[in-house]
Parts: C-alpha cells; sequence; structure tokens
C-alpha cells in the first residue's frame, strides 16, 4: 500500500510540473536531487593507461547496484546535447555506494574521448539501471575461465572481484588481449591476484608487439576443455568469433558465454541479392545511394546527425520511422517491409530503396 501511494503522490508531483519533468527543475538547485532519474557525481578519476580513464562514481539514491558482468547507459551534455553510451562497471557486484567506470578513448569515439579529456571530479552523469544477461551462474562454477580484449575487460574484471570478494576458491583463470603491456588497466591488480591467490591465473597476450599474442587455439587447451569449466567471454569481434569457433569445433559451445562490445555491420553480400536502391530521408530531403551499411551509418555518411546511443540495438535512441521499403535486421537478418513501422536505424540495413523519417 506504501508503494502505491508513493507512486501516486510522483504522478500527482510529475503531472503538476508539466511541460517539464520534475528532474529538469531540480536539477537547476543541484543535479544531484532527483526525483526519479538516477545521476552519479564522479569522486574520483584515474588515468590507468594513456587510452583510458577510470572514473570513480556516487550515484543518487536510486542506483540499485549491478551484477557482475551487466552493463549500464551512460549519459552527458557536450555542447548542450545529450550523449548517451554504454559501459560495464568494473567494481565487484554489490555495493550500491559507489560505481566504478574504466572507459577506454577510441580514435573514433567521441563520448569515450570525452569521459577521458574532459570530465572532472565532480561533474555529474546521468545512469539508468543495470541491465544484461552476461553473468555469473548463481552457483559459481567448478573452473571459471574469463576472456577479454581491449576494453572487453571491465565486465570480467568485475566477475573476478566478485568471487574474490565471495572468497570463492575453485580455480578462476583470466585471459585477456591487449596492444601491449602498457595498455591493459589493472595490470598491476590482476598480477597481484594470480601472485597471491592460490585459486587465480592471469595470462596477458600482446597483439602489437614483434611475438604477436593474437587468439591460438592454444590459449584455452586445458581450460575452456576442463571438467566443469564455464567460460565468459567479451571483447571485439575478431576476438569473439574466434573464440567462438574454437569452443564450437571442439563440441563446448555450451560452456560459452559471450557479450560484445561492438557489431560487426559490414554489409551483407549475397550473390544472389546485389545491394542497390536509394535511401530517402524524407525528414530533411536528403537522398543516397544505397551500400549496404546500416542506416545510420549511411545517414551519418550523408551529412546528417541522427540521435544514437549504443549503436549495437540495445538503447532504442535511435528509433525512427520506416515510411516505405524493406530493411535487413543486423542482428537477425530478418527482413521487415511493412510500411509505416518504427526501427532501430544502427542495427537495420536498407535493401532496395528505402525512405526513413529522419
Amino acid at each position: 500500500m506504501a508503494s502505491r501511494l508513493a507512486g501516486l503522490l510522483e504522478n500527482l508531483v510529475e503531472a503538476t510540473a508539466t511541460p517539464y519533468p520534475v528532474d529538469r527543475y531540480l536539477e537547476f538547485v543541484n543535479p544531484m536531487i532527483t526525483w526519479r532519474e538516477t545521476r552519479a557525481k564522479v569522486t574520483g578519476r584515474t588515468l590507468q593507461t594513456d587510452r583510458s580513464v577510470t572514473l570513480t562514481l556516487a550515484p543518487t539514491r536510486q542506483w540499485k547496484g549491478h551484477t557482475a558482468g551487466q552493463y549500464v547507459e551512460v549519459s552527458t551534455v557536450v555542447d548542450g546535447v545529450r550523449h548517451r553510451r554504454f559501459f560495464s562497471p568494473a567494481n565487484a557486484a554489490g555495493d550500491t555506494a559507489t560505481l566504478e567506470l574504466t572507459v577506454t578513448a577510441h580514435e573514433d569515439g567521441f563520448i569515450s574521448k570525452h569521459l577521458r579529456e574532459d570530465v572532472a571530479v565532480g561533474d555529474v552523469l546521468g545512469l539508468s539501471a543495470a541491465a544484461g544477461d552476461f553473468v555469473l551462474p548463481a552457483q559459481r562454477p567448478e573452473r571459471t575461465v574469463l576472456v577479454s580484449g581491449g576494453s572487453g575487460i571491465t565486465p570480467v574484471i568485475s566477475m573476478l572481484r566478485t568471487m574474490i570478494a565471495e572468497g570463492h576458491d575453485q580455480p578462476v583463470t583470466l585471459v585477456h588481449y591487449a596492444r601491449s603491456e602498457d595498455d591493459v588497466p589493472y595490470r598491476t591488480e590482476l598480477e597481484a591476484a594470480a601472485r597471491t591467490l592460490g585459486n587465480v591465473d592471469v595470462h596477458l597476450h600482446y597483439t602489437r608487439t614483434p611475438a604477436g599474442g593474437h587468439f591460438e587455439p592454444a590459449h584455452l587447451d586445458g581450460l575452456a576443455d576442463a571438467v566443469g569449466a564455464q567460460v565468459f567471454l567479451c571483447g571485439p569481434p575478431s576476438l569473439n568469433a574466434a573464440v567462438r569457433e574454437y569452443h564450437e569445433d571442439r563440441g563446448l559451445g555450451d560452456r560459452l558465454h559471450t557479450e560484445a562490445f561492438t557489431l560487426d555491420t559490414a554489409p551483407v553480400i549475397d550473390p544472389n541479392q546485389p545491394i542497390t536502391g536509394t535511401v530517402s530521408y524524407s525528414a530533411s530531403g536528403t537522398t543516397s545511394e544505397n551500400d549496404g551499411r546500416t542506416v545510420l551509418e549511411q545517414a551519418e555518411a550523408s551529412g546528417l546527425n541522427p540521435e544514437y546511443g549504443c549503436r549495437m540495438g540495445i538503447c532504442f535512441s535511435c528509433t525512427k520511422v520506416r515510411k516505405s521499403g524493406c530493411t535487413r535486421n543486423m542482428l537477425t537478418g530478418e527482413l521487415d517491409s511493412e510500411a509505416d513501422q518504427p526501427i532501430q536505424i544502427c542495427v537495420n540495413a536498407p535493401v532496395g530503396d528505402v525512405d526513413i523519417d529522419l
């Protein structure tokens, strides 16, 4: 009854605050005073590598914590425009007072660069509730193998930290791929864990060294095929594909659990269905010849700046109406040609002539 009354009160307050949500007014007083929205103040920042920043955040009361491996949507305002991106918390699960994010600034990463270079202690970011199914099972595996590449280290180090905090004493191996040893966030912590904890083993492979360090089957032999092993993988598409092939070739596919932080949006090449057609962005009066990429990528190449968040089909920030034509969902491969349907333009590619309300 109490929660129902609280909900009715919230709705009443929102109604009286029309035309804007209550939080739009409260943020003028203090951006950390919120009615519904979750926000977090930056309380610490550390440059772990020359490309990454680790931000320590203090969330508002709405934050309920995360399960190791999940992700959160982070929003920030740049030049008056709010942008949203997804990141995985790196701290152990169970802590609702703090949140740790490690962000790698990529060459084409507008927001990742902003978070590394411009966000300072005292700044306030927006947060969503944690989400995602890339998590450890409630019954921890007999043997846990964590595989990551680049910034994919953040969800798996959250898993490692969580198991260490729990006093988990079964074997845990972390296999990580990075450009060089200087490009590994948490390297000192990982090496210390491997040195001091008898059940933790760490293997670091460096891909831009003379010896090379890209994935090889030998890296997982004796680990993924060990009795009771479960493998948790997060990395770029090339690593994900290679590790998935390794498991499938050995009949170990049911042991592999994956999370991708980028989506392969390369055009689908079908010799029986060549890429043709024109993409019309009717709201802006712009057109472009279809090149097979996603609607979002083609719109950007045409000089448009549609809103987007994750670029992976998660957040729905980029949803626009397909007025006519056919599109292919890059996640599922499904074709859809029903008129006047909302689609996520970051994961849908035109098939022939398409008109988008953009």
